[in-house]
């Protein structure tokens, strides 16, 4: 079979439509001058992504377990990692791209994703979280929670104590005895399914669970593939129709779906049911996952962007964990374009274990005046020039629009003297004189703050540097 070389030009447009999609928005858009992408492109023999376990022919093997819409898989590590270390320091978190149009990916060593229209950015956004962040998820039915997004033991210190929102500052409190005084977001999940099922029109998909009935309102979360149209599709809970709305442009990829109820669940049994309408679909329509969420009021569950608490999650084995807001993150909800603080917090620190914030630090001699007698030597001065990367004031242009409230503070010292005259100066001229003897020692202390990190143990944000130089005008 003929290499697919003719699917470069196709690889090279996705690869960019996706960056510019997770850099352009408020996703990575803050941290993108620490960022560079580079495309790299190996045709294969066979087009797309393997199913049922079998990989293509294809330079790093992609398939998918089954026909499911979740994970893309790869089953030659050894030839992904000999193609990033052939790129030397542009590899620092390798993706790999196959060329399948529906939603799939994985974490990790390697990144993986599809370029699909709808869900490629998206999954992009969230598997880089735990590739770049090396946080878990926040999704409930999962099994890794771990990161400066989990709280798994309720009475250990909490990673995001700083960002709590103002009515919990007692949380701010080393931990005691009296873990009472840890307010938990008041929820909890009933029933959490993930099918993966065909979906036929003789028997509807059905599952029943079970309520206290001590919760105020309730949630109705799933997601589907193949189902582009509503009527398709009868979704019931007790038997009353809980309506639903395709994306738009969706096809038959796969999306996500919520429809939130503000009343009491009653106490007692109940019966979730997704009945196929139209027999065609058949071998298409595929319900992927399911799952109902439980609430106190307002009072005891806040809702609302930007609350940073306790809120509770629950595993596949329903083991409680803990995330820092309701719904404010990517690593929970992958339709969500943003992450909470807490990760957008992780992502700059991880970024900045691997980038210095001083880009170039130079120094040299040159005239500070012309000699006005061939007798008369010409002044010369000393010049420092420090390259930062383009944060805070030194942002280009046309990269502010998400700008946070950040900025570089810049102090010069000559001999560990500050020079105040050249306080957040990237170029100092200084004219030395004739009596100069010596050297002395100039050196640059650079300082970055954004209020999207509050707490830096290593001191990633700062970097420095310094000379040991003699007179340019020593004779």
């Amino acid at each position: 079979m003929a290499d697919l070389a003719q699917e470069e030009a196709k690889f090279i447009a996705d690869a960019k439509r996706l960056v510019d999609d997770i850099t352009n928005n408020h996703t990575f858009n803050t941290v993108k001058p620490l960022m560079n992408f580079w495309a790299a492109f190996t045709p294969s023999r066979e087009s797309g992504v393997g199913v049922g376990g079998n990989p293509k022919d294809t330079p790093y093997g992609l398939y998918r377990d089954g026909t499911e819409l979740r994970g893309v898989y790869y089953s030659k590590p050894e030839v992904a990692r000999a193609a990033c270390l052939s790129m030397g320091d542009r590899c620092d978190y390798p993706i790999l791209m196959g060329n399948d149009p529906f939603y799939g990916g994985l974490g990790g060593e390697f990144t993986v994703i599809t370029p699909s229209l709808a869900n490629g950015a998206l999954v992009l956004r969230h598997e880089l979280g735990h590739s770049i962040i090396d946080v878990g998820e926040e999704y409930d039915g999962g099994f890794a929670y771990y990161g400066v997004n989990a709280l798994n033991v309720l009475e250990a210190p909490i990673p995001w104590s700083h960002w709590l929102t103002s009515t919990h500052s007692h949380i701010h409190e080393p931990p005691s005895d009296n873990t009472a005084r840890r307010r938990v977001e008041r929820s909890v999940m009933p029933m959490q399914a993930y099918p993966w099922t065909m979906l036929t029109a003789s028997v509807p998909w059905s599952v029943q669970f079970a309520s206290s009935g001590q919760y105020a309102r309730h949630l109705v979360r799933f997601s589907l593939s193949g189902l582009p149209v509503a009527s398709d599709l009868s979704v019931t809970l007790d038997g009353k129709a809980i309506p639903w709305t395709p994306r738009p442009d969706i096809g038959v990829d796969r999306w996500h779906y919520d429809v939130h109820i503000d009343e009491v669940l009653a106490g007692g049994e109940h019966e979730l049911a997704f009945e196929l309408k139209n027999k065609e679909l058949e071998g298409t329509a595929q319900l992927c996952s399911a799952e109902i969420l439980e609430f106190g009021t307002e009072e005891e569950f806040v809702s609302n962007p930007g609350h940073y608490a306790l809120y509770p999650t629950f595993s596949e084995s329903n083991e409680t964990s803990y995330r820092p807001t309701n719904e404010d993150c990517l690593m929970r909800v992958v339709t969500t374009p943003n992450f909470c603080r807490a990760c957008l917090e992780g992502l700059w620190l991880s970024l900045l274990r691997r980038v210095d914030l001083i880009d170039t630090l130079s120094t040299h001699c040159e005239p500070a005046s012309v000699a006005s007698s061939v007798d008369e030597k010409p002044h010369r001065k000393r010049v420092f020039d420090v390259g930062v990367v383009p944060l805070g004031q030194f942002r280009k242009l046309g990269d502010q629009a998400d700008k946070p409230k950040e900025k570089y503070m810049i102090v010069w010292t000559k001999d560990g003297v500050p020079l105040d005259a050249f306080k957040d100066q990237t170029h100092v001229e200084i004219d030395d004189s004739d009596a100069a003897v010596g050297t002395s020692r100039y050196a640059v202390d650079v300082v970055f703050t954004t209020d999207e990190v509050r707490v830096d143990p290593l001191r990633l944000l700062r970097s420095g540097g310094e000379f040991s130089v003699s007179s340019c005008n020593r004779a």
